[in-house]
């Protein structure tokens, strides 16, 4: 079995022992394949570090998060754009809109998602997409600027049914996490109705630890667990969701 975790902030740990002993339970539970996206440009350097220890396992992403989105905010894109030019990245990510803390840098936001979705489509790469509370906002623009270049997923999916459906016909798949093992979230229901060809598991830890974990810190180790909701969801072996999942994630980000 070979499970793919598509977003995780495991090098948060960077350089550290709990690195090393995350890393190994991901190795112990066939989670073989993780991918990082960074936030900013001071988390640039802790993600490239993990990516050195272990590049047969961890794939950067870069982009500026839209939490991160502030006034200095171009000089931050200037930033990562250079690191795009030092480094292989899988991915741009991860970007989007965030409205949950804060409704005033929406135009920012959607200045920073424009010009980051550009470096995607000029490199051939897929985007890998916050959206907390933004999916009016997310989906006017990603109609904006839709064509055949503008591809990737759309990160810790939590919306609806119609929005999951909205999201494939503009080319996402939905990255699927912990949220799903929550009991009075209803994304189990949406996930159930939704083509296994659409979906790549995720964990985004160190946030949103699967049932039995909720409230604690995730670790990537814990896709196991949210593979296996799936694997229920669907009534297959978690073994088939494994398969499946790990070869949209090869598709998608071209490794």
């Amino acid at each position: 079995m070979l499970l793919t975790d598509t977003h995780t902030h495991i090098y948060y740990h960077a350089g550290t022992t709990k690195l090393q002993e995350n890393l190994q339970r991901c190795f112990d539970n066939d989670i073989q394949r993780l991918f990082l996206p960074n936030v900013n440009s001071a988390s640039i350097k802790p993600v490239f570090d993990t990516v050195a220890a272990y590049p047969d396992h961890c794939f950067p992403m870069l982009g500026l998060h839209p939490c991160d989105v502030k006034e200095n905010y171009l000089e931050e894109l200037e930033i990562i754009r250079k690191s795009l030019e030092t480094y292989k990245v899988y991915a741009i990510g991860e970007i989007g809109l965030d409205l949950y803390w804060d409704k005033s840098t929406l135009e920012i936001q959607k200045n920073a998602f424009r010009t980051q979705v550009q470096w995607a489509k000029e490199l051939n790469l897929p985007i890998d997409i916050h959206c907390r509370e933004a999916f009016t906002e997310l989906f006017e623009l990603l109609e904006e600027l839709h064509d055949d270049k503008l591809f990737g997923v759309l990160h810790c999916f939590t919306g609806s049914l119609e929005q999951a459906n909205r999201a494939i016909e503009l080319g996402f798949a939905l990255g699927i996490g912990g949220v799903v093992t929550f009991k009075k979230a209803g994304l189990d229901q949406v996930v159930k109705e939704i083509d296994l060809k659409h979906l790549v598991l995720e964990t985004d830890a160190p946030y949103l630890a699967p049932v039995p974990f909720r409230g604690k810190e995730n670790e990537s180790s814990y896709l196991t667990y949210i593979a296996q909701k799936v694997a229920d969801l669907h009534q297959i072996s978690i073994e088939k969701v494994a398969e499946i999942t790990t070869e949209n994630s090869k598709r998608i980000f071209g490794i």
